[in-house]
């Protein structure tokens, strides 16, 4: 994690898997591809991205079945930006990483952690998005409020499999089970109906399910937040060209106060959490 932060700044300032939908959205046309040069794209004029457009506010399907959200808003400036044609390509969480290896797009735009394993095998960018890790417990749990009361055998922990949330439910609660699930939803169902004591993810996607289904779950008032965590764009390994690109629209978007201001729409907040400096 990055220690360092600075407040967002103000002034001016995203088919391999069983999801199907692909959603192209046109800004303009122009660019240049990795391979002659100029913007280390796939494809000359375009910017390919993939996502998994289940996570509202920050990124999802709209009442038309078109792509919207905070991510969705900012690539759209991106692509702006760029002069390229955006186009959304939406998958199961775990096609992303490989389809992107495998170049069937430029970037993932799904609010990846930039870990050490990732590391390995993609490239990030700086961050784009924080993120506040929480664990979402039953309505009625009266349970001490503790980490120890759900770190314990025979307590069930899920988590949206592949995700920052399994890798923080192991670390934080490693003496229950833990099991996980392809979508964010079912792993969150698994609590609502007393098959599993808890569910570790971020707060503004636990908001979002008690908007559709209140009643159901709440935070677990912990002492402090399990984690807070920056998510990033990742790009294939090596393409220093895009990166750059990408991390000099960023920085603009930070100094220049627009990235806190669709942060502050898109979420619905009145004030946008801390960035990490070096812009």
């Amino acid at each position: 994690m990055v220690r360092s932060m600075k407040p967002w700044s103000v002034a001016r300032r995203g088919a391999i898997a069983c999801v199907a939908v692909v959603s192209a959205l046109s800004l303009a046309a122009c660019g240049k591809s990795g391979g002659d040069g100029g913007s280390g794209l796939n494809q000359s004029g375009t910017l390919t991205v993939g996502m998994n457009l289940q996570f509202k506010p920050e990124m999802y399907l709209d009442s038309a079945n078109k792509p919207a959200g905070y991510d969705v808003d900012l690539l759209n400036k991106l692509a702006k930006e760029l002069n390229v044609k955006l186009v959304i390509k939406n998958l199961d969480f775990n096609g992303l990483i490989p389809g992107l290896q495998s170049k069937k797009f430029d970037l993932v735009s799904v609010g990846l952690t930039a870990t050490d394993a990732r590391k390995k095998v993609i490239d990030f960018t700086r961050p784009y998005v924080p993120y506040t890790s929480v664990l979402a417990v039953r309505q009625n749990d009266d349970s001490p409020a503790q980490i120890a009361t759900y770190n314990a055998s025979g307590k069930i922990i899920t988590a949206l499999q592949g995700s920052t949330g399994e890798q923080l439910a192991k670390k934080s609660f490693p003496s229950a089970k833990l099991q996980t699930y392809n979508d964010q939803n079912s792993a969150l169902l698994q609590v609502a109906t007393g098959r599993a004591n808890g569910s570790v993810l971020e707060d503004y996607i636990l908001a979002q399910y008690q908007k559709s289904n209140p009643n159901q779950l709440k935070k677990a008032a912990l002492p402090k937040p399990l984690d807070l965590s920056y998510g990033a764009w990742a790009v294939q390994k090596g393409n220093s060209t895009l990166t750059g690109k990408l991390n000099a629209f960023l920085c603009k978007a930070q100094n220049d106060g627009s990235l806190a201001g669709l942060y502050k729409k898109d979420f619905g907040v009145t004030d946008a959490p801390a960035m990490p400096a070096g812009c």
